[in-house]
């Protein structure tokens, strides 16, 4: 009989949905926004649901703005409701008037995007909306406040115990491989073959994360090269013919490429998590490694350098001025300059060794002539280098890197 039910109900729903998808077809966008925002029942919340998702996903740029001006301007919050309900909870604090508090601070369009997210699947479109979203921020300000909803919400729905590691190799199905292709951020893979020497010998790792909404669609993922030593250029680590090791005979483990590949997730971290949670598994399945550095790029360097004649600079400049630059070059809030160098200073890790001529590609002459980093991340010392660098800001580097700094003079800089 239970069975018999559910057979039943399910015939039913069916109906409804249909019926109801039906009716909703002649109504307008914002019709339809506040219908699903009114709407009590699971079968009709989710129908109304895909509709709105399967229009957005047909609209147009214009017709996206004007979707993105109705959920900002329309669905805003309402000042006054807010001042009169703190001031009754200022005269009475109780779960009733915080309630009410709190319901009158959050915009109805974060309910919406809630409401939206029932549907399966929804969780990469709305992705995908913000991507947009972004996009158009740049010529619309007005816009921005409801990107602060969708981050807020992203934040929440993406925080790091819903997300999953996942270890990717030449055996793992070929649309994520498809994917790490495509999103492969910082050393471009250039052919299948590429890919395969990167994933499959032995002294070669790649993670990522994935959420369960987005089970084929990695979020960010880390290339992890087994080495014995610290090396100094990623030619030699990419190198066709180089020599494999035995992944057991490595002492040391190098993040060379870490990408984050949902542009509609910028500004949700992921890379500190990832770099821990790698860190940790490569520790149980591999104990003989005692060093975990990083091989990444400098991006800001020959910007930062501004009129400097970089043709001009011998080998040695540079791996000097990169030295001074991750040292020394700051924004106006005091933090480094450089962007992976607010990253990485910000996990814990240390400003290790600086090398000319480690990435001779021409986005890495474009990026920096060439001049690469290694990052340290010391298990022993991540804590305290977080604290001095998030509280004191200060940029803790090794003895060597503070005396190539401490080498450049005015002249180097073209003053």
């Amino acid at each position: 009989m239970s069975y018999f039910s559910e057979l039943i109900s399910t015939v039913f729903e069916r109906r409804y949905q249909k019926a109801l998808s039906g009716e909703v077809d002649g109504r307008t966008t914002s019709e339809v926004c506040e219908a699903l925002l009114s709407s009590h029942g699971e079968v009709s919340g989710v129908t109304l649901a895909r509709n709105l998702l399967d229009r957005y996903a047909a609209m147009s740029t214009e017709e996206k703005t004007a979707f993105f001006e109705f959920m900002t301007h329309e669905l805003e919050i309402d000042p006054d409701a807010i001042i009169s309900s703190l001031e009754a909870y200022k005269h009475k604090p109780c779960k009733g008037t915080y309630r009410a508090f709190a319901a009158a601070c959050e915009p109805q369009r974060q309910e919406l995007a809630r409401r939206l997210n029932q549907v399966p699947g929804a969780t990469g479109q709305l992705v995908q909306m913000r991507k947009d979203l972004l996009d158009m921020i740049k010529e619309r300000p007005d816009l921005e406040p409801l990107d602060v909803d969708f981050k807020h919400l992203f934040a929440s729905w993406f925080n790091r115990g819903f997300l999953v590691l996942r270890p990717i190799d030449w055996t793992s199905p070929a649309n994520i491989l498809e994917k790490i292709i495509a999103y492969e951020a910082v050393h471009e893979i250039d052919s299948w073959d590429d890919l395969r020497r990167r994933l499959k010998p032995t002294d070669r790792r790649c993670f990522g994360f994935f959420h369960p909404s987005m089970a084929d669609e990695p979020l960010i993922f880390v290339e992890v090269a087994l080495t014995k030593g610290v090396p100094n250029s990623v030619q030699d680590l990419l190198a066709d013919e180089r020599d494999e090791i035995e992944a057991e005979d490595a002492d040391t483990a190098v993040f060379y490429s870490i990408s984050n590949c949902q542009s509609g997730l910028a500004g949700i971290s992921f890379g500190n998590s990832l770099i821990k949670q790698v860190v940790s598994d490569l520790s149980k399945d591999l104990p003989g490694l005692s060093t975990f550095v990083t091989l990444s790029p400098i991006p800001g360097l020959n910007k930062w350098l501004g009129g400097t004649d970089l043709d001009a600079l011998k080998a040695a400049d540079n791996q000097a001025l990169a030295a001074h630059y991750l040292l020394e070059a700051k924004r106006s809030d005091g933090m480094p300059f450089d962007p992976v160098a607010r990253f990485h200073l910000g996990n814990g890790a240390m400003v290790h060794a600086v090398h000319a001529e480690a990435d001779i590609s021409p986005n890495g002459r474009k990026q920096s002539n060439g001049t690469m980093v290694n990052y340290l991340y010391d298990l022993s010392q991540i804590s305290q280098n977080h604290e001095q660098f998030v509280g004191e800001k200060t940029v803790v580097a090794s003895a060597a890197v503070k005396a190539l700094s401490g080498s450049v003079t005015p002249k180097s800089l073209g003053d």
